[in-house]
């Protein structure tokens, strides 16, 4: 079938890293651009269904820019570059990480499937590329944007590269890198990338007809580096997905201190973050740790690696749906460690919560934010008053608690309890049936009983919460 907009690439081509914020998720700077090819066939188009295989799942998005050559090129110089290009479209590189091992850096497998290269829907002609803007939406919520200032290369060295030792025809593609955000993405996700100027690029995610891949062949396999990657951090050994939505919601629904009672239980003692409050104690929060360290002013320090995008800036512009921004400031009340503007825009990314041991600044402005956030004291200084900020995704202390990267932050009124990863859907479980327990308990000693084995329950009393149990009375 013909794509609708007339292309028949005889290559696309795609950049691996290009982006500073895909490039500090990934854990690495390139010092030039590195490329790969996408089959022709894997050219798709706007409104086509993109199939994730059977016994998939890590398929996972990438919005990007995708230069259309106009002009054959071969040897051309940067400066004459652009002048190849015909213009400019929304392309998504769709790939399914569960086929990376497969093929090591070819991405074969894993992106070079059938109709892993939409683009559309309209080609851009005519533009100052400087001034072009990307967006992804994923079911209607932005979870990518950039601009071209955040480019490794720009577009006219990345076709000058390519041209020194390979010609360029017209109607070859070139993708060029995705910025921080992309995701995995399942079955009845819609997926839309927005070039200005060039409309939606939209692509409905279906699964796979049959119901298990072929037995010949590389088959699909997960790993907790698979994870991470599919999931925009590579640098991290845990997986940042996976959570049920049932063990999500019971988490959402059980008070810290049942959490903190089913921890100790599973000798986990030091779990609860201390010395923070709530901006809005009428919020809950559930959400995977993405962490940050501030380290100890240091003028000379500060100023050559404080301003800028630095450390706090590239962690928010990072930051994945449901992940909880958890700052480690020493417990030092001395300044703020965020402020409004950046955490409107975790927000606005899909952050699940803030916790910070240090200052909030601007903190009567987080009353209007439906962002559940905890901090030590309110603050107005800004940070370089007594912070470096340095690193991100490394275990940190918050609150004399340790927090690794993709452990499980609970929130309500009381406070915020840290669950490692792999407990968290038996912690979860076992505390909704603690809870269950302790309201027919409450009953009891509100119509009179004595806590005598009754808290914790004997035998008897065991026997008389099975039956109420039974008869439905704890509906």
């Amino acid at each position: 079938m013909d794509h609708p907009l007339g292309l028949a690439p005889r290559k696309i081509i795609a950049v691996h890293l290009n982006y500073r914020s895909r490039a500090a998720e990934r854990g690495r700077v390139p010092a030039a651009p590195s490329y790969f090819l996408k089959p022709p066939t894997s050219l798709s188009w706007s409104e086509r269904p993109v199939v994730r295989p059977a016994g998939c799942e890590l398929l996972a998005f990438e919005g990007e820019i995708a230069l259309v050559i106009g002009r054959r090129a071969r040897q051309v110089p940067p400066e004459q570059a652009l002048e190849h290009v015909a213009g400019y479209t929304a392309a998504n590189d769709f790939g399914v990480y569960d086929f990376k091992h497969a093929d090591l850096g070819s991405n074969l497998r894993a992106k070079g499937q059938d109709g892993y290269t939409p683009v559309g829907p309209a080609i851009l002609t005519g533009a100052d590329p400087g001034s072009l803007r990307l967006r992804t939406y994923l079911n209607g919520r932005l979870v990518q944007e950039a601009d071209m200032g955040e480019l490794l290369f720009g577009f006219d060295l990345i076709v000058a590269d390519l041209s020194r030792y390979m010609t360029l025809e017209p109607g070859d593609l070139i993708l060029t890198g995705t910025p921080a955000g992309s995701t995995v993405v399942e079955p009845g996700d819609l997926v839309e990338v927005e070039l200005e100027g060039a409309g939606r690029l939209r692509n409905q995610v279906v699964g796979d007809s049959r119901d298990a891949p072929a037995a010949w062949g590389a088959q699909p396999r997960v790993t907790l580096e698979s994870w991470a990657a599919a999931l925009g951090s590579a640098g991290s050994a845990a997986p940042y997905h996976g959570l049920t939505e049932e063990t999500i919601a019971t988490l959402r629904s059980v008070s810290t201190a049942t959490l903190s009672s089913q921890l100790r239980r599973r000798g986990i003692d030091h779990h609860f973050v201390e010395g923070v409050r709530p901006t809005r104690p009428d919020l809950r929060m559930v959400g995977l740790a993405r962490t940050l360290r501030y380290l100890p002013l240091r003028e000379d320090v500060f100023a050559d690696q404080g301003g800028g995008m630095n450390a706090q800036k590239r962690t928010i512009e990072e930051i994945l749906p449901g992940e909880v921004l958890v700052i480690e400031a020493r417990g030092d009340h001395g300044a703020g460690t965020l402020g409004d503007i950046l955490a409107q825009r975790a927000l606005r990314r899909g952050a699940a919560g803030v916790v910070t041991d240090g200052g909030l600044r601007d903190s009567p402005s987080f009353a209007g934010l439906d962002l559940p956030a905890y901090y030590g004291v309110p603050h107005a200084a800004v940070l370089g008053r007594r912070h470096v900020p340095a690193v991100s995704q490394v275990p940190v202390a918050c609150g004399g608690v340790l927090v690794m990267p993709g452990d499980v932050l609970v929130g309500d009124a009381e406070g915020v309890v840290v669950v490692p990863y792999a407990m968290a859907a038996d912690v979860a479980a076992d505390a909704a049936r603690q809870e269950d327990e302790e309201r027919f308990i409450l009953q009891r000693v509100a119509e009179g009983a004595s806590i005598d084995g009754l808290y914790p329950m004997n035998p008897a009393w065991r026997e008389a919460y099975r039956a109420w149990r039974k008869s439905g009375e704890d509906a």
